[in-house]
């Protein structure tokens, strides 16, 4: 069991408050809209673990600060293995899978109603808004997975591509991840992404008052019908991520060159 006092004030990226057993988890750096990196990767692994042992929590609203949800768009060729290390060995991909395993399956542990609050555009994993219970976004929200394919050549791993996958269909989800598709609001909620969109300041308020409206139910009744509806998409997680994480860093150390050219393995083999 965790408590909110031994966990709210431990985060750097992350702000939580609660009122009447709805807890508010708002992502940002230094009070501006997130920048997506190791820290904020590691912080959620370990928040999503507190808010799903904490028995107080009965409803989460997850939300981003300012103008957009979470950035910066990826740049060409960028690399989120050399962001966190110079010397890519099997133990830094392992700790990298670790934490990215767990960052969706924490997510998928948390066992009350999720309601996102997608101010802006969602840049960098925007599967994380997706996988609550109820979407809300703004006029100028968007989705995208810039960030793999498209911009640093690598797979789309992390779970964003199961995501989609689920939420768009086959063919779909495989045109947007090969092209690097931007899906603003409207077409957002055509697709069934977001359920509804509203003025960024008036997102919040709505958001509270959905939770308030789920809040009125007892906490069984909101415990086991959370775990009902995301259970498809938690076995498909369980049974994938990993999977997918390895064909992200073999992809990607072809690109980073890490490894000895065969010519010099065999060359070396001769010596």
């Amino acid at each position: 069991m965790s408590r909110l006092d031994e966990y709210a004030n431990k985060y750097q990226t992350i702000k939580l408050e609660r009122k009447k057993g709805i807890l508010q988890m708002t992502l940002h750096t230094d009070g501006k809209p997130v920048r997506w990196g190791p820290v904020i990767q590691s912080e959620l692994v370990d928040c999503f673990t507190q808010i799903g042992a904490d028995r107080e929590n009965r409803i989460v609203i997850m939300t981003g600060i300012g103008d957009e949800f979470s950035g910066p768009r990826a740049e060409p060729g960028y690399s989120f293995y050399r962001e966190v290390s110079t010397n890519i060995t099997a133990n830094l991909l392992d700790a990298i899978h670790w934490n990215a395993h767990r960052l969706m399956t924490r997510m998928l542990d948390i066992e009350v109603p999720m309601i996102a609050v997608v101010n802006g555009p969602a840049m960098r994993h925007s599967e994380l808004p997706l996988m609550c219970d109820i979407v809300i976004g703004s006029e100028d929200c968007s989705f995208e997975d810039t960030a793999h394919f498209k911009l640093a050549s690598q797979t789309p791993g992390d779970g964003i591509g199961i995501v989609y996958t689920m939420l768009l269909g086959i063919n779909r989800a495989r045109y947007f991840m090969l092209t690097g598709q931007i899906i603003g609001a409207k077409e957002a909620k055509e697709l069934g992404l977001i359920a509804e969109i509203h003025p960024r300041e008036k997102l919040l308020a709505r958001a509270w008052a959905l939770a308030e409206e789920l809040a009125t139910k007892n906490d069984l009744l909101l415990r086991y019908t959370r775990i009902t509806l995301i259970q498809p998409l938690k076995q498909w997680m369980e049974k994938e991520v990993m999977y997918h994480l390895a064909l992200e860093s073999l992809a990607k150390l072809d690109k980073e060159d890490v490894m000895p050219d065969h010519k010099e393995i065999e060359a070396g083999a001769k010596k």
